[in-house]
C-alpha cells in the first residue's frame, strides 16, 4: 500500500531531505555489521510476524529527572536505533515566533560542551551509522541507526547536547540561512511545493495552532534573536520533556545503567502550560484555491477533521481510510483510475504527508489529493468521490470488505513496525510515550481494530464524511 511521507529533515551535509528514506544506507550498515559478528549469537533472522504485535517485549524507565524510557531488545541484526523525542512541534510555536521547532532541529547539530559543530554526525558516521532529525506537528524528534557496540557513545552524544547545546551568534545566523534556503529551495521554488501537506490543515483548521505554516515565515525566522533561541531550548529540550528509545541488539540492563549514568544529572525544567488545540465542529463545507507559477497540471485535496485519538470512531476512521483510500482495491482508486481514469493515481491518509495515523496527538485530517489533466474539473472528480464516500454514508459495509479492511491495516501497522531498521517501531514506542505516557499501547492496537463494526463504521461516516466537514482546495497550475 502506498504511505506518503514528507519530513522537515537536516539537510547540512548533503542539501537534501533524508528522514526515514534514508533506508538503504540503514540496510548496508545492518548488512556490513552482521559480516563481521561472531556466529552463533543471535538468530538469523527475524521472528516470524503471525501472532499479535503483544509479544513484543516493552522495557518502561522514568529517570528523577522526568525523562521516559522505552526500550525493545531484538537480538537477531546487530544495530540499534537510538531516538530523543521532544515534545515540541510546529503546533507549540507562538504567533509572531513559526519555524522555531523546525530551526532548532537544525541548530542541535552545531556542536555542544564535548563535541564541535558538525562532531555529532561525524562520530554517527564514522561509527557507520547514520542519522537525521524531523520537525512535526506535536513532536521534534532525532535518531541514530548504529552498530551495537556504539549504543553507549551514541547516549553519551546525546545527552551532551541535550545539556550543552552551542547556542551562539554565529551558529544561529547561520542555521536561519540555512532554514531559509531550505524553504525556498524545498518548498516555494517546487511545483506543489505546500500542497497539500501545508495547504490543507491551514485552510481547514481554525485554531491558528494547528493553522498557520509550519515551516515558518521567512521574516520572522530572521527576526529571532539570540535570547529567543536560548529561552526556547532552555524550556522545551529538558529532560523532563523528552522521551528517549532504544530498539535492536542490545542488553537492556546494561543500557539502563548507560542511561542514568548520563542522562540523569541533567535538571529538569518546569513546562509552560501548553496551548488549546481544539478545533470547532465545522458546520460548512469550505473551499480554497491558489495558483501555482510551477504547476503544469491541476489537483485537488480533500480533508475531513478525523475523531479523536484512541476513540472507538477513530480506529473506524482508520479502516475507513483502508477502504476507501488505501491500495489499488480502494473504492476512490478504482472509482478515479480504474474506471473513469480521470487521474492515474489516489494519495490518502490520516496525517497524511507527515507520519501516520498514530504518530501524532491534537486534531488531525484525514486527506485526499490528485493530480489530473486540465480538460478535467475539480468539480467532475469530487462528483465521482461523493458516490463512493456517501455509500459508507449510507449502507454498513458487508462482511468481506470489512474483512479486508482490517487485513490491509494489519499489514500497513506491520510494515510500519518492521520499516527501516526498527525506525518505524521506535518512532510508534517513542510516540506512545510521549503523548500517552503508555508504550505498550503497541500491544493492544490490533484489539481496536477488531473490535470495529459495520454499524460503527456507518456511524462514524455518517458525523465525520459529511459535506459540511469537508475542505476543497484546488491548485490552479500557471505553468505554460
Amino acid at each position: 500500500m502506498k504511505r506518503a511521507w514528507r519530513w522537515f529533515t537536516t539537510t547540512q551535509r548533503r542539501g537534501r531531505r533524508m528522514g526515514f528514506l534514508a533506508a538503504p544506507l540503514i540496510l548496508v550498515a545492518a548488512a556490513v555489521a552482521a559480516q563481521t559478528a561472531p556466529s552463533g549469537t543471535r538468530p538469523t533472522s527475524p521472528p516470524s510476524a503471525t501472532g499479535p504485535l503483544a509479544a513484543l517485549p516493552i522495557i518502561r524507565q522514568r529517570l528523577a529527572n522526568g525523562m521516559r524510557v522505552v526500550m525493545s531488545p531484538e537480538r537477531y541484526v546487530p544495530t540499534v536505533a537510538i531516538a530523543l523525542y521532544y515534545d515540541v512541534g510546529s503546533r507549540n510555536e507562538e504567533p509572531g515566533r513559526t519555524g522555531f521547532a523546525h530551526l532548532f532541529e537544525h541548530m542541535m547539530f552545531q556542536g555542544s560542551a564535548n563535541l564541535g559543530k558538525m562532531e555529532f554526525i561525524k562520530l554517527v558516521e564514522g561509527n557507520g551509522g547514520l542519522l537525521n532529525g524531523s520537525t512535526r506537528f506535536d513532536f521534534t524528534n532525532y535518531y541514530q541507526v548504529v552498530p551495537a557496540h556504539t549504543l553507549e557513545t551514541v547516549l553519551w552524544a546525546e545527552a551532551d547536547r541535550m545539556k550543552g547545546l552551542a547556542i551562539d551568534s554565529t551558529n544561529l545566523r547561520n542555521q536561519q540561512d540555512v532554514v531559509k534556503n531550505e524553504v525556498r529551495v524545498n518548498v516555494l521554488n517546487q511545483p506543489y511545493g505546500t500542497f497539500p501537506w501545508i495547504d490543507l490543515p491551514m485552510t481547514a483548521n481554525e485554531n491558528w495552532y494547528n493553522a498557520h505554516n509550519f515551516y515558518g515565515e521567512l521574516s520572522e525566522l530572521e527576526a529571532a534573536t539570540l535570547e529567543d533561541a536560548a529561552a526556547f531550548f532552555r524550556t522545551y529540550y529538558a529532560p523532563n520533556n523528552a522521551v528517549l528509545a532504544i530498539v535492536g541488539d542490545f542488553e537492556p540492563a546494561q543500557a539502563r545503567q548507560w542511561v542514568e549514568k548520563y542522562f540523569a544529572g541533567i535538571a529538569r525544567v518546569e513546562q509552560p502550560a501548553r496551548p488549546d488545540l481544539s478545533e470547532p465542529r465545522q458546520e460548512k463545507e469550505k473551499r480554497a484555491s491558489r495558483v501555482d507559477q510551477l504547476a503544469n497540471r491541476p489537483a485537488l485535496g480533500i480533508a475531513y477533521h478525523v475523531p479523536p485519538r484512541w476513540s472507538l470512531e477513530w480506529y473506524a476512521m482508520g479502516l475507513i481510510d483502508q477502504i476507501l483510500g488505501q491500495g489499488r482495491d480502494a473504492k476512490l482508486y478504482d472509482a478515479l483510475v480504474q474506471r473513469t481514469g480521470l487521474t492515474s493515481d489516489v494519495s490518502a491518509g490520516i496525517n497524511w504527508g507527515l507520519g501516520n495515523m498514530f504518530n501524532y496527538e491534537g486534531p488531525m485530517l484525514w486527506m485526499v489529493s490528485v493530480y489530473h489533466d486540465r480538460s478535467t474539473t475539480a468539480d467532475s472528480l469530487l462528483k465521482v468521490m461523493d458516490v463512493e464516500i456517501e455509500s459508507l454514508r449510507t449502507t454498513p459495509v458487508d462482511s468481506a470488505t470489512l474483512a479486508r479492511a482490517r487485513t490491509k491495516m494489519r499489514s500497513s501497522l506491520y510494515s510500519i513496525v518492521e520499516e527501516f531498521s526498527g525506525l518505524g517501531k521506535l518512532d510508534l514506542l517513542a510516540s506512545f510515550a510521549l503523548f500517552d505516557d503508555d508504550p505498550s499501547r503497541i500491544n493492544r492496537i490490533e484489539d481496536g481494530f477488531a473490535a470495529v463494526t459495520p454499524d460503527l463504521i456507518l456511524r462514524t461516516a455518517n458525523e465525520y464524511l459529511r459535506p459540511t466537514n469537508r475542505t476543497v482546495y484546488t491548485v490552479i497550475p500557471g505553468a505554460k
